[in-house]
This record gives C-alpha cells, sequence and structure tokens, in this order.
C-alpha cells in the first residue's frame, strides 16, 4: 500500500497568517514563523472544511485595506 493510499489519522490545526489567509499544520508541530492558531483542529477533512467556511474572501488583508481606501 503506497502512502497516498493510506488513512490521514494525523491531527492537524486551522493557522492564519498577517493577511489573513488560512492554512493547515500538524497540530503536533509548533507553528511555523508568522502563523497563529486559528482555534480549530482536527482531521485533514474537517479543517480544510472550516478553511472553506471561513476564508470567504481570499484576497491578501494588504489589498483588501488598498481597495477600500481607493474605493473600489
Amino acid at each position: 500500500m503506497s502512502t497516498e493510499e493510506r488513512e490521514d489519522t494525523m491531527q492537524y490545526k486551522v493557522v492564519l497568517n498577517h493577511e489573513e489567509q488560512y492554512s493547515i499544520w500538524p497540530a503536533d508541530r509548533e507553528n511555523a514563523l508568522g502563523w497563529k492558531d486559528a482555534g480549530k483542529s482536527g482531521s485533514k477533512e474537517e479543517c480544510l472544511a472550516y478553511i472553506e467556511e471561513v476564508w470567504t474572501d481570499m484576497r491578501p488583508l494588504s489589498l483588501r485595506k488598498q481597495m477600500e481606501q481607493s474605493g473600489n
């Protein structure tokens, strides 16, 4: 059985960076520099479903702010 065929039983957490972009990270590891916990953990599928639900605007925070200032 290949690695891809094995069931992923690892626990993940949802992390967020300063641009309000989301990702998942293994729950048992320290966050990468610049990323903080977003308050959700679970299976890979659960974390990805959470991100899909809450990350409705994919634009980085700095771009959203810039567009608001320019009136777009």
